[in-house]
């Protein structure tokens, strides 16, 4: 099993390399949060070693695949004002929906 402090490490470390990698294709690293995260298992990985007495001993890792995934939080965009905007009805809204062909 591998140690809390240990695996807090490599996390710690996973993300300020995310963050390098977003300053170096310019997003503002200010803005920046995480908005997915996932953990998977790797394949393990299998070594052995020759013990006496003709014993072979097993050395098995558990790695793991690590995805973090940072999105810039975005500016709200202002909502337009009710009194500008001129109401339409459904079967106007419909023909301008509709694509005349050939004219």
């Amino acid at each position: 099993s591998v140690d809390l402090c240990v695996a807090t490490a490599v996390y710690k470390n996973m993300v300020k390399n995310a963050i390098a990698n977003a300053e170096a294709k310019g997003l503002d690293p200010e803005t920046l949060y995480i908005s997915h995260a996932q953990v998977n298992r790797a394949p393990a990985g299998r070594r052995r070693t020759y013990r006496a007495h003709g014993r072979i001993g097993k050395y098995a890792s558990q790695p793991a695949h690590i995805e973090i995934i940072l999105k810039e939080k975005e500016e709200p965009v202002q909502k337009m004002d009710d009194d500008d905007r001129v109401p339409i009805s459904k079967k106007e809204a419909a023909r301008r929906r509709f694509v005349k062909v050939g004219e």
